[in-house]
């Protein structure tokens, strides 16, 4: 499969601000967003004025970039939610929540979605009892998520779980620290995605 190998940091100075890609680095001085507050590139100082297309496209981007996909998977998620009954902007971010991958980052067990992606498929992680391997996986309501070790892994987790300590844990979901278990509650909501998200311009973008 694909990956995007460019650099995280200069990611978020391209979008402009802090999406979060390097963990607790991004809390620290050493944040490439909080020194460079301008794009990457010889002329990212300076700025254009971007028509609608270009705010589209930007957000769309931010969004890829947050969780970490490449247009094709992206595109796939953006199908399926255009497909289902409801507010598709809604339902796309909803089923990018839903990822496991993204579900270890916000339980607090990676710093970071690209962490918690790489736990993934290091056998770490089971769902209902079985391991799962596959980070696009879709979590659903009262499914059960703990992480097992053998060798290695476990002192990485306990110092996650540590750096974490104050992030808020949305309301759809629970976590045992102690016993490196959680618990989906519910499907998240729109109001759980506290991302300066714009998903409308998202559909407007694919729409045309």
């Amino acid at each position: 499969m694909g990956r995007n190998l460019g650099s995280s940091c200069r990611q978020c100075r391209r979008e402009g601000e802090k999406l979060f890609l390097k963990g607790t680095r991004c809390f620290t001085h050493k944040c490439a967003v909080d020194r460079r507050e301008y794009a990457p590139g010889q002329h990212g100082a300076k700025r254009p004025k971007l028509s609608n297309f270009g705010l589209q496209l930007r957000e769309k981007q931010k969004v890829k970039r947050i969780y970490g996909l490449l247009e094709r998977q992206f595109r796939n998620y953006f199908n399926n939610a255009a497909k289902t009954k409801g507010v598709t902007g809604t339902i796309l971010l909803q089923s990018l929540e839903r990822r496991l991958d993204s579900v270890l980052y916000q339980m607090g067990f990676g710093t970071s979605r690209a962490e918690a992606r790489q736990m993934v498929s290091h056998g770490f992680v089971h769902v209902n009892g079985h391991r799962v391997n596959i980070a696009s996986y879709l979590v659903r309501p009262n499914d059960e998520i703990e992480l097992k070790f053998q060798n290695t892994g476990l002192k990485n987790v306990k110092e996650n779980l540590e750096a974490t300590q104050g992030r808020t844990l949305p309301a759809w979901l629970s976590v045992d620290k102690d016993h490196f278990k959680g618990k989906i509650l519910r499907l998240p909501q729109r109001e759980d995605i506290v991302y300066p998200v714009n998903e409308q311009l998202i559909v407007e973008l694919y729409s045309r």
